[in-house]
C-alpha cells in the first residue's frame, strides 16, 4: 500500500461497531458514469492492496487480508444511475466487536479513491471509456483463422466417480472405526479430514471418467458422506465383537445400546441426545468440506479443458447476437465439431462465471 494511504489509515479515528456482523457504511457522490467510476476504483483496490473478487457495470466487492494472510473484511462498493455511492465494509471473522476497523477500511476507500480520481485529467477519462466501450464490444477482437484443436476426451463415463467413490467410502470407514476403538477420534478435525478426502477422490474420478455433471457429483457426494458414517458404526460393530468375548448381538441391538450410553465429552456423559446432535454435526462438516472442495475440483476441470482462445472466441460470437445453434455451428467451422467438445466450451464459459460468483461467497 501506498505510504500517503498507509499514513492516512493510521490517522482515520475508527467508529466501534459491536454485534453478531460488525459492519459500517458510507455514502458519497460522484460526477463519472458508472463504468468510469468502476474502473477508477478498480486501481484504487489494487493501489490498496485489497484482493478484488467480483466486478460488474455498477459494483466491486473486494476482501483484504489480515494478520494471518485470511480475509478479515468484505468491502462492498456500489453505485447507482445518479452517481451515488455506498461503500460498506463488513467483518469475515467471528468476531463480534470490530474496534472501528470496518470504518477505517470505507473511510480510506473513500479517501483513496479521490486520491486517485485526481490523477485523471478530462481527456484521460474519456480514454478510459472508450476503452472500456472497446473491452466490453470485443473491437479489437480479430477473428482468429483457427483455433487450437480439442483434446480426445472420453465420453462422459458417471459408473467411475460412483464405483471409485464408493470403495474409497469403504475404507475412510474402516479407518475411522478403527481409530474410534483406539480412542484417537478428534471431533470436528475428522470430519474436516473425510470431506477434504473425498474432495481429493472426486477430482481424480471426474477427470479419469470426463464426468462434470454436478447435480448428479453432489447426489453421489450426499450417498457417499452417510455411507462413509453408517459403515463406520458397522465397521466398529463387527471389530468390537471379534475382540471381545460378547455374546452375539444384532447391529440395532448394538446402536441402541449406544444410544443409552450416550456420548461422553472430556469425562462429561451428554448423553443419546449429545450423540445424536454429533452425528448431525459429522454429516453437515463432511458435506460442506466435500462439498467446496468437489465444486472447486470441478470448475478447475471444466476451466482447463477448453483453451482460453476458443472461450473468446465463443463469447466474442455471443456478443454479436448469435445464439446457442449458430454458436455450435461457428465451433464447428473452426474444427470443434462433435457435441462433446462443444459441451465442454459452453461448461467452460459457465464455470469461469461460477467460480467468480463462489469467490464472493469464500
Amino acid at each position: 500500500m501506498d505510504k500517503k494511504f498507509q499514513d492516512f489509515e493510521y490517522a482515520i479515528k475508527g467508529k466501534h461497531s459491536f454485534r453478531f456482523t460488525p459492519k459500517y457504511q458510507e455514502s458519497f457522490s460522484v460526477r463519472l458514469k458508472s463504468r468510469i467510476f468502476v474502473e477508477i476504483a478498480i486501481k484504487t483496490i489494487e493501489a490498496l492492496d485489497w484482493d478484488l473478487v467480483y466486478q460488474d457495470d455498477k459494483q466491486l466487492e473486494a476482501k483484504r487480508k489480515g494478520d494471518f494472510r485470511s480475509w478479515s473484511h468484505g468491502i462492498t462498493i456500489k453505485i447507482d444511475t445518479f452517481g451515488n455511492v455506498e461503500v460498506k465494509s463488513v467483518s469475515l471473522g467471528n468476531e463480534m466487536w470490530d474496534m472501528g476497523s470496518n470504518s477505517k477500511r470505507v473511510k480510506l476507500f473513500i479517501y483513496a479513491f479521490n486520491e486517485t480520481l485526481k490523477t485523471f485529467d478530462e481527456s484521460q477519462l474519456s480514454e478510459i471509456e472508450m476503452e472500456i466501450e472497446k473491452k466490453d464490444n470485443y473491437d479489437d477482437y480479430k477473428i482468429p483463422e483457427s483455433l487450437p484443436s480439442p483434446k480426445k476426451y472420453s465420453k462422459p463415463n458417471i459408473f467411475i466417480p460412483i464405483i471409485g467413490i464408493s470403495l474409497m467410502s469403504v475404507l475412510i470407514a474402516y479407518i475411522i472405526a478403527l481409530l474410534s476403538l483406539e480412542g484417537l477420534y478428534v471431533i470436528g478435525l475428522f470430519e474436516i479430514a473425510v470431506g477434504f478426502i473425498l474432495g481429493i477422490s472426486f477430482m481424480f474420478l471426474m477427470k479419469l471418467g470426463n464426468y462434470t455433471d454436478w447435480k448428479k457429483i453432489n447426489y453421489i457426494l450426499i450417498v457417499s458422506i452417510i455411507l462413509v458414517y453408517m459403515l463406520n458404526q458397522y465397521f466398529q460393530y463387527k471389530l468390537i465383537l471379534s475382540r471381545n468375548n460378547y455374546a452375539p448381538i444384532g447391529l440395532l441391538a448394538f446402536m441402541k445400546l449406544k444410544l443409552e450410553c450416550g456420548l461422553i465429552l472430556k469425562s462429561t456423559n451428554v448423553g443419546s441426545i449429545g450423540l445424536i446432535i454429533s452425528w448431525i454435526v459429522q454429516l453437515g462438516l463432511t458435506y460442506l468440506i466435500g462439498y467446496m472442495r468437489t465444486m472447486s475440483a470441478l470448475l478447475k476441470i471444466k476451466i482447463k479443458r477448453v483453451p482460453i482462445e476458443v472461450v473468446d472466441f465463443v463469447m466474442y460470437h455471443s456478443l454479436q447476437g448469435k445464439k446457442e445453434i449458430s454458436l455450435r455451428q461457428e465451433l464447428s467451422n473452426m474444427g470443434w465439431k462433435t457435441e462433446l467438445e462443444q459441451n465442454m466450451v459452453f461448461e467452460a464459459i459457465d464455470a469461469i462465471y461460477t467460480g467468480l460468483q463462489l469467490n464472493r461467497n469464500v
